[in-house]
């Protein structure tokens, strides 16, 4: 990578970073506060949810919008938003309030997705989408780490420090932005492929994706739910939830090329399968924190990791040309079950206390495991056609940087290969 682009992809990953920490231990403090105030499970995975659900709005619309006013202002103003929302939360305590405040947090974080993605989507050329990633992927997981770390030494410095560190930081990240060359990166209208078409594609992508996103939003929003109420303090929660963020990003690629030398089917099926063990040995083995620490690491890595096999499985199949809007379909299809996971988790909760949390991932996991099992009997994987691209959920512009020029030619090859052999089969 030369210096020059080094340059210009530096700033907007570091906005992305510190805009990032701040975002992740207000996720979580938000689910301590309301648990500590008494709201039940259920009020907590409502509000929980609205942050998804602002991110899938945002997904949606926002490309129109960047168009309108330019990726600096855009930008600013969604840090800006950012930055109000976290801060308004510190004032008041409502939860209808709360709810509506983290609709706009999602709304305007998902903003500041595309924003970054789309400049370095412009930085970059096919041949090196792959370095790109990787770098956003270690800046957005990194940044989570580090705010989960910080989650118990903020607090101690007042009730309402965690909020203004965290809008300090949404408003220190548009220093980066604004020192880019003005270039205007083009943002594309965003026509994913509807869930009919991704279903007669990829029925085994759509359900690892939408089943990756229940679990997902789950860990971020429930189960620092569950931590507290098995009697950890704040600075343990955070470390707890920094090792499941570590697990996610250290375990995605080894598993991701394991997929590449095996069956990707098969190796969706250990994903779901070993997840289901994980939750098991939580909700039975001893409560000791050393080994629900080794626990959770696995756990993240497992979860986290079943989104982008499903993912590659998916481009597997698909046509070089319909390669972007399955992403972007797919990607739209685990922010749905990210913004109704907390509905459907937090009531189990609610019934059967923090243990719920992992009944629910059991069961989840076990129906996950039998649909894989059943469409691996029905339709076999196809094999690999370019090597595993781990990823994160993004914005439905940036899932742009998964389309590698390998992959591309590898799906170009696929068709032609299809293509000989219809043409070679005798009539008849």
């Amino acid at each position: 990578m030369s210096r020059q682009l080094l340059a210009l992809v530096l700033a907007p990953i570091l906005g992305l970073f510190v805009v990032c920490i701040g975002n992740a231990f207000i996720s979580s403090l938000t689910t301590l506060q309301l648990d500590a105030a008494g709201a039940s499970a259920t009020v907590i995975g409502i509000i929980s949810s609205s942050y998804f659900v602002g991110l899938t709005i945002g997904a949606i619309f926002h490309d129109r919008l960047i168009v309108r006013i330019g990726h600096i202002r855009a930008y600013s103003g969604f840090v800006s938003l950012i930055a109000v929302t976290v801060l308004l939360q510190g004032l008041i305590f409502d939860h209808t309030a709360w709810f509506f405040l983290r609709l706009i947090n999602g709304w305007a974080s998902v903003g500041v997705y595309l924003v970054v993605e789309s400049w370095l989507l412009l930085a970059s050329d096919p041949k090196i989408r792959g370095r790109l990633l990787a770098i956003y992927m270690i800046a957005l997981y990194g940044s989570g780490m580090l705010g989960q770390l910080e989650l118990g030494t903020i607090t101690q410095w007042g009730e309402m420090a965690p909020y203004m560190v965290a809008g300090m930081l949404a408003s220190l990240s548009v220093l980066p932005m604004v020192m880019i060359p003005r270039v205007s990166p083009l943002v594309e209208r965003v026509e994913p492929l509807s869930p009919r078409q991704l279903l007669r594609m990829t029925p085994t992508g759509v359900i690892g994706c939408f089943g990756s996103g229940l679990a997902i939003a789950a860990i971020y929003t429930l189960l620092p739910l569950y931590l507290q109420r098995i009697d950890l303090n704040v600075d343990e929660v955070g470390k707890m939830m920094s090792i499941v963020i570590l697990g996610a990003m250290l375990l995605q690629y080894p598993v991701g090329r394991w997929s590449d030398l095996k069956d990707r089917q098969v190796t969706l099926i250990v994903l779901s399968a070993a997840c289901a063990v994980l939750s098991l040995a939580i909700l039975l083995l001893p409560n000791s924190p050393s080994l629900l620490m080794i626990l959770l690491f696995l756990l993240g890595g497992g979860v986290f990791a079943i989104y982008p096999v499903a993912v590659s499985h998916a481009a597997d199949r698909a046509p070089a040309d319909a390669l972007v809007r399955m992403i972007q379909g797919l990607l739209l299809i685990n922010s749905l079950g990210s913004a109704i996971s907390p509905l459907l988790i937090s009531p189990v909760m609610t019934k059967m206390g923090a243990p719920g949390l992992f009944w629910a991932f059991l069961v989840l996991n076990i129906g996950l495991t039998i649909y894989f099992v059943m469409r691996r009997k029905t339709r076999p994987a196809p094999a690999p056609i370019a090597p595993f691209t781990a990823a994160a959920q993004m914005s439905p512009v940036g899932v742009e940087m998964r389309v590698t020029e390998d992959l591309v030619q590898g799906a170009l090859d696929h068709e032609m290969v299809e293509t000989l052999e219809k043409v070679e089969q005798p009539a008849g």
